[in-house]
């Protein structure tokens, strides 16, 4: 079976840093998810206006956390891949993956969304929640 295990390169596009959420006025995945993260009015704003998703990240560990974002984060990820690939040539790609089994691999540490492949975290295989909600929509979009 194929295994997609990052999303650099010629999988780039499967990153959250690529795509758009129209709802929000074409932001990238990245940015909606991050401001997401608050329901304070001004701290949402900054966070959609940043001029990159990198920085639209790095402004999300400055603002107030709603009480309830752990229990909301993956909810949140799978709808918002849900409009993301709600575009036709995105769902395109999506589907040309086929059933390869796709893996958010990282260095930075991400065993929630991802599998850090560093020296430290290399013995432990990450949650994965990215490159799961990934295979979800792809399965729900050809059923």
């Amino acid at each position: 079976m194929k295994v997609i295990n990052e999303f650099q390169g010629e999988y780039r596009w499967l990153s959250n840093f690529i795509g758009t959420i129209p709802s929000l006025g074409g932001v990238t995945p990245e940015h909606a998810y991050q401001a997401a993260k608050t329901s304070i009015p001004d701290e949402k704003a900054q966070v959609l206006a940043a001029p990159t998703p990198g920085e639209a990240k790095r402004l999300s560990r400055h603002i107030t956390l709603s009480a309830d974002w752990d229990q909301a984060k993956v909810g949140v990820m799978f709808m918002l891949l849900q409009e993301k690939f709600s575009d036709p040539e995105m769902a395109d790609r999506l589907h040309a993956t086929g059933d390869a089994i796709l893996i958010e691999g990282n260095m930075w540490h991400d065993n929630f969304w991802g599998n850090c492949n560093c020296q430290k975290c290399k013995s432990t295989f990450g949650k994965n929640w990215l490159g799961r909600l990934l295979m979800l929509v792809r399965s729900l979009q050809y059923c």
